[in-house]
């Protein structure tokens, strides 16, 4: 028996770092059971390049990675999702596009690191806590029992993955 591939995806306002990121960590992390995608409600038009450096030095693939708007996820022929979740508190608070199957919605804001001001290695440090926060709470989403958690008890899962913060902070 074949085991079902929720389809997932992760927004975010500008579409550039934080969901790039959290593609590319679900896709591999998930091993084939789940596939991710991401988006954004006012795309950047470009992927963060400390974003795609540190993937890269994951072994994770970059190359079907770009900056999208999250339309291409509600018109007829999208994938039908499983799973929206938005990574950015902005995108979060903004009216989505009603998207096909009615999935099952979650927000985990993580700091922007695109917005880091500073040289290379701030910037650099910022996208590695923001991979680093997302990986956290993405081991915790592909280990959830899918198949045996009724919608209330994923929803109160997934809830609780997005209140989880980073020690220190």
């Amino acid at each position: 028996m074949t085991e079902r591939i929720f389809n997932v995806l992760f927004l975010c306002t500008g579409n550039s770092a934080r969901s790039i990121l959290a593609e590319s960590i679900l896709n591999h992390a998930g091993k084939g059971r789940f596939r991710a995608f991401s988006a954004g409600s006012h795309p950047a038009g470009s992927v963060n390049p400390f974003a795609l450096e540190l993937v890269k030095q994951q072994g994770m693939p970059v190359s079907e990675l770009r900056s999208k708007n999250w339309d291409e996820f509600a018109v007829p022929g999208a994938p039908l999702l499983d799973f929206v979740i938005t990574v950015c508190d902005r995108a979060a608070g903004e009216v989505c596009p009603v998207w096909p199957g009615q999935p099952m919605t979650a927000h985990w804001g993580i700091e922007d690191p695109a917005a880091v001001e500073g040289d290379d290695e701030m910037k650099r440090r910022a996208v590695t806590k923001a991979f680093r926060e997302l990986t956290t709470r993405i081991s915790l989403f592909v280990s959830l029992p899918m198949q045996k958690l009724d919608t209330l008890s994923l929803k109160r899962e997934l809830d609780a993955i997005g209140k989880l913060r980073e020690k220190g902070q």
